[in-house]
């Protein structure tokens, strides 16, 4: 029997994480004779720390499957920052602790930017206390915003989610502008990368089309300027709607919505940018308007998501335990895109020196000259990625998400 699996799942969840998951699990029992338990973290790295160990042994084959279909993260997710190596020798002292008593060989982080930091700086430390550990980072982030991967899972199916709610709630307006709404406002995620927003803009088929505003992170805000297009819009199509990421900055740097809070990494809590611009319609332009906030729900949206999004994260985690095998160490995975006329990807890998907080924004061609809707580059990057339907299995009209019984293993430290 092999050394142990520690899998665990950090940061923000998506509609498609569960589906690494599932990659994790199903390959790792394949390989039964080189590889013995995967333990998942509770609570993602606070699981080895608390040394709550998810044995995921426990759970039956059916139940691992519908992972695939499950949105949010089944085993809990945490934001914990790790401090360094020479700032804390005794975090990464204890990690060792849990992963000798539990005879882990194999560490597999799944998340985002930070999440990588996270796995570079465990694979350095115990590099320094001679402690053989095989370190792979899975990326998963719906803001699209890791560098040297062409994309990241989760993004396809929140950029589905939000370029089908734009088309919709677009179509409600239409019908009611005549006498009613004249302004709708729909908030999305993305902190410093405007790729959610710019994948409301995919409906667009022909001029005058919504959105008739994109508002990115990328371009700094100017309140005169969008008022001005606001009206015109509204004095040439009878309404105006917009997409907004809750990360735009005015032209001096400064996030519009921050509210003053930050989370464990430093970053400003966010969230508010659509009633501040909605306020701003009204009082300057008088407009009648409504917003709404996507938030939690364009990143649990499973319900939607994108098949390849659900083929991409299924084959990252299923890669995690194949390179492992292979002797591959302290790397992230990738999805490389091939060139040709069809839309292809294969599985790559980059060392994690290279990518911990290097963040991936949105280049400046993808954006148009006036800084309000994407190009045709953006949108021949966005489409292959909302691609295909993966619908859940249903029962009494509801889909039918999974809830692991989640055993912890005994612990055997004092």
């Amino acid at each position: 029997m092999g050394k142990n699996i520690f899998y665990a799942q950090s940061g923000g969840a998506t509609a498609v994480i569960n589906a690494s998951a599932c990659g994790v699990i199903e390959t790792a029992r394949k390989h039964s004779s080189q590889i013995g338990t995967v333990f998942a973290g509770h609570n993602g790295i606070l699981g080895v720390f608390n040394e709550k160990l998810i044995d995921t042994s426990h759970e039956s084959a059916a139940d691992i499957a519908a992972l695939r279909y499950t949105p949010a993260c089944a085993f809990g997710s945490c934001r914990f920052k790790l401090k360094d190596f020479k700032q804390d020798r005794s975090q990464y002292e204890k990690l060792v602790e849990v992963f000798k008593a539990h005879e882990i060989g194999y560490f597999f982080y799944n998340g985002g930017g930070d999440s990588q930091d996270t796995t570079f700086k465990i694979s350095e430390a115990c590099r320094e206390l001679n402690f053989p550990l095989t370190c792979i980072g899975i990326p998963k982030t719906i803001d699209n915003d890791l560098s040297f991967t062409d994309n990241c899972p989760g993004f396809g199916s929140v950029a589905k989610y939000v370029a089908i709610s734009t088309q919709e709630a677009a179509l409600d307006v239409a019908c009611m502008s005549a006498s009613s709404t004249k302004v709708f406002i729909l908030e999305v995620m993305g902190r410093h990368a405007g790729w959610i927003a710019a994948a409301g803009g995919l409906g667009t088929e022909k001029v005058g089309d919504p959105p008739h505003i994109i508002l990115f992170p990328e371009i700094g805000f100017n309140p005169e300027k969008f008022l001005a297009k606001v009206k015109d819009t509204v004095t040439r199509h009878g309404y105006c709607v917009i997409v907004a990421s809750e990360g735009v900055r005015d032209e001096h740097g400064k996030f519009i919505s921050e509210s003053g809070v930050t989370d464990a990494f430093g970053h400003h809590q966010l969230g508010g940018i659509a009633p501040i611009l909605a306020n701003l319609v009204y009082t300057h332009l008088g407009l009648k308007h409504h917003w709404a906030v996507a938030d939690y729900l364009q990143r649990a949206a499973r319900h939607i998501a994108s098949k390849n999004d659900v083929d991409q994260a299924y084959a990252l985690g299923k890669a995690a335990v194949e390179f492992a095998l292979a002797g591959k160490n302290n790397i992230m995975l990738t999805i490389d895109r091939l060139t040709g006329p069809e839309y292809l990807w294969k599985i790559g890998s980059v060392p994690l020196s290279q990518v911990a907080n290097v963040e991936f924004k949105m280049p400046r061609h993808f954006i148009d000259e006036e800084g309000y809707h994407i190009t045709e580059a953006c949108r021949h990057y966005i489409s292959p990625l909302i691609l295909g339907e993966c619908y859940p299995p249903y029962k009494n009209g509801l889909p039918q998400y999974v809830r692991l019984k989640n055993i912890l293993a005994e612990k055997k430290l004092k």
